[in-house]
């Protein structure tokens, strides 16, 4: 019992720190600065997180989905309808040949595609001969199309066929694609350390084509309730991690949260230590805000707007006394604004003054605990 003072100090010095702490961490905004850095959250919740590995690759057409367009008889091209880029189908007429048999005029058979698809590459002219072994056209379905990742040799292993990735094309940054792996190469990559993951994915739209690079995040395992957000909430360095939570209570305010983080992969990563579920963390603008300073609204004007009474400066409710006090000075005109002024500019230094005063306390309750608790102390010295 003779600790009892000490730790009831103690407690109510880390309560004003941890008050102030939060105070300084806190940005207000107004709703035109809310708008202007576009500021957007999630609700952070436990969900699968998927551990994942990262590869880069391309896109390719499926080997099974080409078809070529020849002539069964020798003669020359006397009508063309399509180009390469054209999208046709199946049975579609793509040109007329003319025979070189004799006739008025000379026979002409209609060559049609084979398949439905996109014409990729044409070797054809009009007037131009034709020979049964050339072939004339090449015609892709792009439906579905696969995409090669590179994986490193040692990753390689920790695949199976049906393992998923998310992959996001260069040329299409609007959103990722889910591939699933059919296979892998026939050989690896001595250079490069690196085997082909071949996976197939659907091409509803056809804005895939081959050639397009791709970055891939292969699955390779889940664990359940892991509580996540995207990865541009997260800011701050390797050491000192954050991300910025809505307040609670008051509108367009945001506190600064540090956090300490688990695994990554290509779109969120894990929390371990700093959220709790439910609590909405700012994503887009979330760099923003490390730049907004104080905010455009103070804190004190913030409480007093949204609980419809006046605070101190740093946020704390106003004790009986300081309401007396600001109730007198109101009586004297432009002293009270005067006054003001002054409480606002010193509110933190007296908060730290108080703070001192605790801690003095502390020493001295201390010092008279330890001299109770050895009463022969002075006739030893």
């Amino acid at each position: 019992m003779k600790y009892f003072p000490f730790v009831c100090a103690v407690l109510f010095a880390s309560s004003l720190l941890a008050t102030a702490n939060e105070d300084a961490n806190t940005v207000v905004l107004d709703e035109t600065g809310v708008k202007n850095l576009r500021i957007e959250t999630v609700v952070a919740e436990e969900s699968d997180f998927e551990e994942s590995v990262f590869a880069l690759g391309r896109i390719e057409s499926l080997p099974n989905k080409a078809a070529a367009v020849s002539s069964r008889i020798p003669g020359r091209i006397v009508d063309l309808t399509v180009s390469p880029g054209d999208k046709i189908s199946a049975g579609q007429t793509v040109a007329k040949v003319e025979s070189r048999q004799p006739g008025d005029p000379p026979p002409t058979i209609e060559l049609k595609a084979p398949i439905s698809g996109l014409v990729m590459s044409s070797d054809a002219r009009l007037g131009d001969p034709v020979e049964p072994d050339k072939a004339l056209l090449e015609i892709i379905d792009l439906g579905e199309v696969q995409a090669i990742a590179q994986v490193p040799e040692h990753q390689a292993a920790k695949l199976k066929p049906g393992t998923k990735a998310h992959i996001k094309v260069s040329a299409l940054p609007e959103g990722n694609f889910e591939g699933e792996l059919l296979r892998f190469g026939n050989s690896a990559d001595r250079e490069s350390g690196t085997i082909d993951a071949i996976f197939k994915l659907a091409n509803t739209t056809g804005a895939m084509r081959p050639g397009m690079r791709a970055e891939f995040s292969i699955v390779v395992s889940k664990r359940e309730n892991v509580i996540s957000v995207p990865r541009a909430a997260l800011q701050g360095d390797a050491i000192n991690r954050f991300v910025y939570v809505k307040h609670f209570d008051l509108p367009n305010a945001f506190i600064k949260t540090p956090v300490q983080i688990g695994q990554m992969n290509d779109r969120m990563v894990e929390i371990t230590s700093g959220l709790l579920p439910a609590d909405d963390v700012v994503t887009r603008g979330a760099y923003s805000l490390s730049f907004a300073g104080g905010g455009s609204v103070s804190l004190k004007e913030a409480l007093d707007a949204a609980h419809g009474h006046e605070h101190n400066a740093d946020g704390s409710e106003l004790t009986a006394e300081q309401k007396k006090a600001k109730d007198a000075a109101k009586g004297d005109g432009g002293h009270d604004h005067e006054h003001g002024e002054e409480e606002h500019g010193s509110g933190n230094a007296t908060l730290w003054k108080i703070i001192s005063g605790v801690l003095a306390l502390m020493l001295v309750v201390s010092a008279f605990v330890n001299r109770k608790g050895n009463p022969n102390r002075e006739e030893a010295v």
